[in-house]
């Protein structure tokens, strides 16, 4: 393993650590919360990683900060046209769709 490897292999583990900690401390602490998260994207920029997909539904794609379901989000499904599920922020008020339906 190359020492590439090496570095991508532990950024990942401090961002799912990271991200862990910023759930278990969203309730008492959202400001702390949201720091945990600025640093994660910040480790996957530098080292160029993209962040796994259930980290990236945590972040609202108009205004970086950290979401969570029924604290900083609104999650709602969607029956019409193609069933989806439509996030809504809570910081910005922007909203975030996702297809229900596999892709083939």
């Amino acid at each position: 393993m190359g020492s590439r490897d090496r570095v991508r292999e532990i950024a990942l583990e401090r961002i799912k650590r990271l991200f862990s900690l910023a759930i278990e401390t969203l309730h008492e602490r959202p400001d702390l919360a949201q720091r945990y998260v600025e640093i994660a994207r910040k480790i996957a920029m530098r080292v160029k990683i993209r962040l796994p997909r259930e980290m990236r539904l945590l972040i609202c794609r108009h205004c970086k900060r950290f979401i969570f379901p029924g604290v900083s989000s609104r999650v709602r499904i969607q029956p019409r046209r193609e069933p989806h599920i439509v996030i809504t922020c809570l910081y910005c008020g922007k909203q975030m769709r996702r297809s229900l339906r596999k892709r083939c």
